[in-house]
């Protein structure tokens, strides 16, 4: 059984223990939260003075669950004479139905208690165990307890409401009542998370759906927007799970931005219930194929919160897109900088690439026409702020040494960018993925200048910096002797020699010589980064490699989908084979749902995924990553007005077939076929679907 239950309706989630209860911890974010904010630290149930302990769990949607509850220890489950079932759903406020049956064939009396609490804790501030600055105050009402913080204009408030008459006090609940010889009792438990504003009401409220739905609003939502997305058809159980999985997840971490009352992704629960723009790209271009309706309100988002001056607290800068928005008590009074927070050097030019993919699925040349200030002026960003050396390549250093992020790469852990021997550069740092992107962003860019924008001398420009980039990029990165591309060059100019997985990511920019290609495939799938179940963070030689490091050996799925899509790009067909067919093995050892990142033990060690203790689930771009795996397996790529499909289905899998693909050709059906293992004909070639 789990020891952790969750649910959630966008940024509004709850964490519990395997017993629904919520214990007031600061090592793991449980407790009830909305916008960065902690509004359940306490929620733990007993029945006559004594613990309950679960018999059985229903989690299997994501907004609703259901305990099946016994009081005393494990051992005595067999002669219970009473059980509780504990259900709750969530919709922007939480529902929780305690139903308490007697299995016994006398009259008796029972007292329910709930411990409940609210420390408000913001959200940054849970590991960091600091000392709240407001003021905490319980209110008792009738059959109601109201739970206030206030710190001079944060407000917030949490209000828990009983159907049932009941013993209130400033800690809790008691319901003391008599259940009849084989009888049930029940109470319904609402609660409200008021998030106030300026003007005494909650800011929510002005909101299309006003922050409050029920669990009939989000299934008919999800269900709505699954129906939307294309049919898959497979002899592969794990891809069909997953995909299915990746869909229901990606609907649940949908949230109503307050910033512009439009619907964001997510990044993941438990840490990251907010707009990371990092994750909003990657998991974007790994979704649009197949939900590109969920792409166009994080581009406008973006564009409209780009940097637009010198802020060294935020790592702003004008052009640059923002790394992360809080909402949170500690953002609001500037103890930390994310309101929003600039520190990432790869989502500016991942924002052109991203703005590029979408009008190559969706033919919304408009929106690229609206956005070409927002563009050129990311563009800008990279060879002007985002040049700190004046070499020629993206650099990064935190302006805020205090608060800021020290690595602005993918890999922002403080030990994730090191030499092979372990030890680390000296800033700034020039990641290569970094070099990567802003080449296939450069390209890009000139395609929208010269397609769309009628500027036809500065794509030329573009695209002079961007060959002029890859040729020095080759000169500067590669190894000779080892055969693979530095991880970065440190301040002097000198490689640090560390082999990781950021090479696949040159693979998918188009950045790396064709000559090499072989030699940066090779070592993707050899021994020393692949696991079995994907390729490692770091190659296992290295230093500071460690199979549960964070960013230094372990797995990371949106890290290998876009290893395998830049496979593919190369014509590696049968490596980027391999890759889907080790992530969607892996799925299924986690019920479909690839979790953020999972050990790098090999896989004949193992033989099974082994978790990562801290690692969000869902989460976005992991949910994402199925998606981008099928369009991998069919090799579905837009061009002009035509779907390419070029598969690289690995062998065994079977049949796989995507109906109804929406994009700018219309909605066409998709069809790959691999060879089965003992065919011998050659594979299929590439097929064109023409418009309509």
């Amino acid at each position: 059984m789990k020891d952790r239950v969750s649910i959630l309706d966008g940024n509004t989630f709850l964490v519990s223990d395997d017993r629904g209860n919520i214990q007031p911890s600061y090592d793991f974010p449980t407790g009830l939260f909305c916008f960065d904010t902690r509004f359940l630290s306490t929620w733990i149930l007993t029945l006559d003075g004594e613990p309950v302990h679960a018999l059985s769990i229903d989690d299997s949607l994501s907004y609703k669950t259901r305990f099946f509850l016994v009081p005393g220890e494990p051992t005595h489950y067999l002669d219970a004479k009473v059980s509780v079932i504990r259900s709750r759903a969530i919709g922007g406020s939480l529902d929780e139905e305690l139903t308490l049956l007697n299995h016994s064939d006398q009259e008796t009396e029972f007292r329910l208690r709930l411990e409940i609490g609210s420390d408000f804790a913001d959200l940054l501030e849970i590991k960091n165990q600091r000392e709240k600055k407001g003021r905490s105050t319980p209110t008792v009402e009738t059959n109601a307890l109201r739970l206030t913080y206030r710190r001079q204009a944060f407000h917030r408030e949490t209000l828990v409401t009983s159907s049932a008459p009941a013993e209130v006090d400033e800690s809790g609940m008691t319901f003391r009542v008599r259940v009849g010889p084989h009888g049930e009792w029940t109470t319904r438990l609402h609660i409200d998370t008021v998030i106030y504003g300026a003007r005494g009401e909650d800011i929510r409220a002005i909101l299309p759906l006003g922050g409050q739905r029920t669990a009939a609003d989000i299934e008919a939502e999800q269900s709505e927007l699954i129906s939307r997305a294309p049919k898959l058809g497979c002899d592969c159980e794990p891809l069909a799970g997953a995909y299915r999985r990746s869909l229901n997840d990606l609907a649940a971490l949908r949230y109503e931005s307050i910033t512009l009352g439009v619907r964001l992704l997510a990044a993941g629960l438990p840490w990251f219930m907010t707009l990371f723009g990092r994750d909003s790209i990657f998991t974007s271009l790994q979704v649009l194929p197949f939900l590109p309706e969920l792409v166009k309100p994080t581009i406008v988002m973006l564009a409209g919160l780009q940097g637009s001056r010198v802020d060294d607290f935020r790592d702003e800068e004008p052009g640059k897109i923002l790394h992360e928005l809080r909402y949170g008590e500690s953002a609001g009074f500037e103890e930390q900088p994310h309101s929003p927070y600039y520190g990432a050097a790869d989502t500016t030019p991942l924002f052109v690439i991203l703005l590029d993919e979408y009008e190559r699925w969706t033919g919304d040349a408009d929106l690229v026409r609206k956005l070409e200030h927002e563009t050129r002026a990311a563009l800008t960003w990279l060879d002007t702020y985002g040049d700190l050396l004046g070499t020629g390549y993206v650099w990064y250093m935190s302006r805020n040494p205090e608060t800021g992020l020290p690595n602005q790469c993918w890999k922002d852990s403080p030990d994730a960018i090191s030499y092979a021997d372990g030890r680390l550069p000296e800033f700034p740092r020039a990641t290569c993925e970094l070099q990567g992107y802003a080449y296939d962003a450069k390209l890009r860019g000139a395609r929208m200048a010269r397609t769309h924008w009628n500027d036809p001398a500065y794509a030329d420009r573009l695209e002079h910096e961007a060959a002029a980039l890859k040729e020095r990029f080759n000169r500067d990165f590669w190894i000779p002797d080892r055969e693979y591309y530095a991880l970065a060059l440190d301040p002097l100019g000198r490689q640090v020699d560390a082999l990781t997985s950021n090479i696949g990511h040159l693979l998918w920019s188009g950045i790396v010589d064709e000559s090499r290609a072989p030699a940066v495939a090779a070592h993707l799938l050899g021994p020393r980064l692949f696991s079995g179940w994907g390729v490692r963070t770091l190659a296992d030689d290295q230093g500071r490699y460690n199979p549960v490091g964070y960013h230094v050996g372990t797995v990371w799925p949106f890290d290998n989908s876009i290893i395998a899509w830049g496979l593919w790009r190369y014509g590696f067909r049968q490596e980027a084979g391999r890759i889907c067919d080790a992530l969607l093995s892996a799925s299924h050892y986690f019920d479909g749902r690839l979790p953020e990142v999972f050990a790098g033990y090999e896989r004949a060690l193992t033989d099974y995924p082994v978790e990562y203790p801290t690692a969000c689930s869902p989460q976005a771009w992991s949910a994402g990553t199925p998606l981008l795996l099928l369009r991998v397996i069919l090799g579905l790529e837009p061009q002009g007005d035509h779907l390419i499909i070029d598969p690289s289905v690995p062998p065994g899998m079977g049949r796989v077939e995507l109906l109804d693909i929406p994009g700018r050709w219309g909605r066409v059906d998709a069809l790959g076929r691999s060879r089965g293992p003992h065919e011998e004909q050659p594979a299929p070639p590439a097929l064109t679907l023409p418009a309509g």
